[in-house]
């Protein structure tokens, strides 16, 4: 199992047909299905662990920032939590991503400061308004809850002539936005394994109908016997900046 559990785990994104290519009703019932499966997947146990945001911009300028994430689960859903903390001048930035059954994802948005990290009011923000940087990284907040796998229209891709990516037979899913706002997306093609019905990889485009962005989900590293993410990243095709969110794994003490 592929592992943070969920994380942007199924984090994967975008992608650009062409308009001339009517998909099938099957085509439109299966892709449907797929993102169904994929929206209702859940953790099976609370998690937290530490990363860090490996950051490089369009100049070539490199910045690491420490963050932690946690998955809790609650009732009738679950919580992913990313979160930075203040250094020197710069606040530190909370989001809490809110997993609730049968309604949408929600984004609790929020600034930490001072010494002890201590949190505004968080802003709470759906749909295409959480397509926003987080950490100033090429990250946003929407990637993080796969706020496209909510979105009306879905379609497994029948005329994509390459199905095979990382080495892997794929299942190739198109979500279409009804309503991308200026800077957001307008269509996110992501590759599903076919064994491990996970994303490993997505194209995200914008509302001109050029490749925004595209995500890769990285290697694997074996922790007490598990195999679990070691990093995703997430490169921008305008800014030629990337992003590399790497985690930390600790064995527990005692084992």
């Amino acid at each position: 199992m592929i592992r943070p559990r969920y994380l942007l785990a199924l984090l994967l994104l975008p992608g650009c047909a062409s308009a001339a290519n009517t998909p099938s009703n099957s085509a439109i019932a299966e892709g449907q299905k797929l993102a169904a499966e994929l929206r209702s997947s859940r953790p099976e146990e609370n998690l937290a662990v530490n990363g860090l945001l490996r950051i490089r911009d369009g100049d070539g300028r490199r910045t690491k920032v420490p963050f932690r994430y946690q998955i809790v689960l609650i009732r009738d859903g679950w919580q992913a939590i990313y979160e930075t903390q203040p250094s020197g001048a710069l606040a530190g930035e909370r989001v809490v991503v809110v997993h609730a059954e049968d309604q949408p994802t929600r984004y609790l948005s929020s600034r930490l400061e001072g010494a002890n990290g201590r949190s505004a009011d968080p802003v709470s923000l759906t749909g295409d308004k959480a397509m926003v940087p987080f950490a100033g990284s090429d990250f946003w907040l929407a990637d993080f809850g796969l706020e496209f796998l909510h979105w009306p229209q879905q379609r497994i891709v029948e005329e994509a002539k390459i199905r095979m990516r990382k080495g892997r037979p794929c299942k190739v899913l198109e979500s279409a936005n009804p309503q991308p706002n200026a800077a957001g997306y307008t269509r996110v093609r992501s590759w599903i394994d076919r064994e491990t019905g996970k994303p490993i990889l997505a194209e995200a485009y914008g509302p001109d109908n050029r490749l925004l962005k595209e995500f890769e989900v990285g290697s694997l590293t074996k922790v007490e016997g598990q195999w679990e993410l070691k990093n995703i990243e997430m490169r921008n095709a305008r800014t030629d900046s990337q992003t590399v969110l790497e985690f930390k794994y600790q064995a527990k003490s005692g084992d």
